[in-house]
């Protein structure tokens, strides 16, 4: 995929786990939400690694070693091994190592991942300021991490140790809601600071980079629930991708996305990875998916017709985000999302 103005989602004649060698799969609000499955998860993904695609899942969540994710998704009923779990944990460390020389010590602000991958590169995590660190590294730590590894993070930096952050997301997904990332946690250090990490994870380049040295994948499939790291990963990364609408992206959301955001295939979870998806074609002065005809109006979406919500859906969204050229659209599209339930 070019990194061109997406001005519909496309259609697949295959099955997209025929079409794809490998799909690169996030985990929260896509397989589990506050650690249960998400439905249709463990079937649908049994289905397609029986059919010979490979399953890497790859997290912004750096609390988490592989080996913990993997036993955590094989008691879901996903046989996983660790090395199919790739982490910002993993992505950050590698950017560190680059950049420190072999040895070197690195204050650590979150969990265990962030010092499983650090140890995995040769550095040596510390808990203070005071231990002379090298660098300083932020990831999530869970509701437990205490106010005072955000003052020994502010130490650390205010001194002029360089500053990494596994990822940025402000919100992580859970079974009662949505809670603060690690993203909330940057800002502390960087409100206190008045400095910028360096960043690993999904959008940026260096968590791409990790996954696809991780597993070889060839011909990838993003298949993500957030617009701003999943799909914007997939596409500096210009490879294809599928939203599931599982987690945190709404129908509106969708609608509004700029180009960065725009997703190759949507579907309303999982099982969107098992079938062709169906092709959003130009008719007239719209746009038409399955039994749904959407157009832009001056300042509204106007949608027309019956059958499957997913495609008039898609349908909405060819229509918002030709309306919109290279911006996010302005029109609204809500009474048309409304008749379509979502």
């Amino acid at each position: 995929m070019s990194q061109s103005v997406r001005t519909r989602p496309e259609g697949s004649g295959q099955a997209l786990s025929e079409a794809y060698d490998t799909a690169l799969l996030d985990l929260d609000g896509v397989v589990y939400a506050g650690g249960n499955a998400i439905v249709h998860a463990v079937e649908s993904l049994a289905t397609a690694r029986a059919g010979g695609m490979h399953l890497a899942y790859v997290t912004n969540n750096a609390l988490r070693t592989p080996d913990t994710v993997a036993g955590h998704l094989t008691e879901l009923g996903i046989p996983t091994e660790a090395g199919d779990v790739i982490t910002s944990a993993q992505a950050v460390a590698r950017l560190i190592s680059e950049q420190v020389p072999a040895g070197a010590r690195v204050l650590v602000i979150g969990g265990e991942g962030l010092r499983v991958a650090l140890r995995e590169r040769g550095l040596e995590p510390v808990e203070s300021a005071d231990d002379d660190p090298a660098a300083v590294v932020q990831g999530f730590g869970g509701p437990d991490l205490s106010w005072g590894r955000f003052a020994e993070a502010s130490y650390a930096v205010a001194r002029g140790v360089p500053w990494f952050a596994s990822n940025t997301d402000l919100t992580i997904p859970s079974g009662r809601g949505i809670a603060p990332g690690n993203g909330a946690a940057v800002e502390v250090v960087r409100i206190a600071t008045g400095a910028e990490p360096q960043v690993a994870g999904k959008p940026l380049p260096p968590m791409h980079r990790e996954t696809i040295l991780r597993t070889g994948a060839e011909r990838p499939l993003v298949v993500g629930d957030r617009l701003d790291t999943d799909i914007e990963g997939a596409f500096n990364g210009e490879v294809d991708s599928l939203l599931v609408l599982t987690g945190v992206t709404d129908g509106a959301q969708l609608l509004a996305a700029p180009p960065q955001h725009r997703p190759t295939y949507v579907d309303a979870d999982l099982r969107g990875m098992l079938t062709g998806q169906p092709e959003v074609t130009e008719v007239g002065g719209g746009f038409r998916c399955g039994g749904w005809t959407a157009t832009a109006g001056a300042e509204r979406l106007e949608l027309d017709g019956e059958g499957e919500a997913l495609d008039g859906l898609r349908a909405l969204c060819a229509a918002a985000w030709t309306a919109a050229g290279a911006g996010s659209c302005g029109l609204d599209g809500g009474k048309a999302l409304a008749r379509l339930g979502l």
